[in-house]
């Protein structure tokens, strides 16, 4: 039982960094309908940005994770304006569009300054250890834990009760009401690819610690995707839930089916998508996404 309990947490603690990442997606699709393709390599640019501050800077946590902050709010600044803002009111594939030549721009990047070896900042973090039990939390997934569940807790805060949330909901809703009633919606874009920076940044800087960093981080794209996808396109609450949901399965599968393949793993890593694939037999709209009736 032990065992169970220490995969469950640890589990919890890799999913809440999975809904972190995946509520940029969220926030992009409600506004422009069109997925982030570059999300991914956002958090990949996250985890070099923590290896460069921690290790090569000597920077404390605190102040790599600001640092980190503030590098994730010029660049989402940048994209939004010079890529994303001239297709305003395109098509939402040309904006998907652009996001894959963004993540392939995003990938030279990183090859230019980071190179493309494997890199770890574990052992740089602070060692706090909580024992519950028999059962203990290693430091990084502790520390990724608390920050996910700070930084997604302030986002629900904003989406609810702030001007500018309700501008992003509003505008989600219906942009040309909304510009009718005076909000501009380069504003909200603006803000929206901030945040969807912001939060990748913060999940690649988490992961990071966890795992090390290398361009496959990358992937990690893929999974928040298929977060968004089983929780609901259009629900940051859905994609809390599936993130924790996939996690802990995630890990449930690497600890007891794993072992049980003929190759030794490798169940793990596409059981995200096969509880995904499951969802939408039943549930084709997501677990809390918006079932849309159109009229004809």
């Amino acid at each position: 039982m032990t065992f169970f309990f220490q995969l469950f947490i640890t589990g919890l603690a890799l999913g809440m960094m999975y809904a972190l990442i995946a509520i940029g997606f969220v926030i992009i699709y409600k506004c422009s309908k069109a997925f982030n393709i570059a999300q991914g390599q956002i958090v990949m640019i996250g985890g070099y940005l923590g290896y460069t501050f921690l290790v090569l800077l000597h920077m404390p946590v605190w102040a790599a994770v600001v640092a980190s902050i503030a590098v994730a709010v010029v660049m989402g600044l940048v994209i939004e304006r010079l890529a994303l803002r001239p297709l305003l009111g395109k098509p939402p594939l040309a904006i998907v569009m652009m996001t894959v030549a963004l993540a392939g721009v995003l990938d030279g990047i990183a090859i230019i300054f980071w190179g493309s070896e494997y890199v770890t900042y574990h052992d740089v973090l602070p060692e706090i250890t909580v024992q519950l039990g028999s059962v203990s939390i290693p430091p990084s997934s502790l520390l990724g834990l608390i920050v996910s569940v700070v930084v997604v807790a302030i986002l629900m805060f904003i989406f609810r009760f702030t001007k500018r949330g309700l501008a992003m909901r509003a505008t989600a809703e219906d942009e040309q009401v909304t510009r009718s009633l005076g909000i501009k919606a380069t504003m909200v874009y603006a803000l929206v690819w901030v945040i969807a920076c912001v939060v990748g940044v913060l999940g690649g800087v988490l992961l990071g610690g966890v795992s090390g960093v290398s361009p496959p981080l990358s992937e990690i794209g893929l999974k928040a995707l298929a977060v968004v996808i089983l929780g609901g396109l259009d629900s940051v609450g859905g994609a809390i839930v599936a993130g924790v949901m996939l996690g802990v399965l995630e890990n449930l599968a690497a600890g007891y089916l794993d072992p049980l393949m003929p190759s030794g793993g490798g169940l793990a890593t596409v059981f995200p998508f096969i509880v995904m694939l499951v969802v939408l037999i039943f549930r084709p709209y997501g677990l809390f996404g918006l079932k849309r009736i159109e009229r004809i």
